[in-house]
């Protein structure tokens, strides 16, 4: 019997860290506006699937998809589509992600691949 309560607790211990591990999706301003009314760390990737900078990118962010030491939704933004967006948050290139804790911006980095640089970005939302 302790065996499976062990087993139980520790079937729960993994699944809490997994449903705090990164979670990549599409952007919809329906989703992002959740997250931020949420107050929870979400980050937007202005990805453009003809930037080699952006693939570059997205490797690294799928490589941490179910880790939970990098916590928080990434909303992959259609940079080509949502002018409007890039417009009113200031964003002039592809390749640029922008963390945000609740509404707050967190952090901002553009043109970067390295992984170092891309997990401090993210983690940023979550301080």
């Amino acid at each position: 019997m302790k065996l499976s309560n062990a087993l139980a607790a520790l079937t729960l211990a993994l699944l809490a860290n997994f449903a705090s591990a990164l979670e990549i999706k599409p952007y919809t301003p329906e989703s992002f506006a959740s997250l931020q009314a949420g107050k929870q760390p979400v980050a937007l990737h202005f990805h453009a699937d003809w930037c080699p900078v952006c693939k570059a990118q997205a490797k690294v962010f799928e490589g941490w998809q179910g880790d939970a030491s990098v916590p928080g939704t990434l909303l992959r933004v259609n940079y080509d589509q949502e002018k409007e967006l890039r417009r009113r948050m200031g964003v002039r290139t592809q390749s640029t992600v922008i963390a945000f804790k609740g509404s707050v911006e967190k952090a901002r980095l553009a043109g970067e691949t390295d992984a170092a640089a891309l997990r401090a970005v993210l983690a940023a939302a979550v301080n």
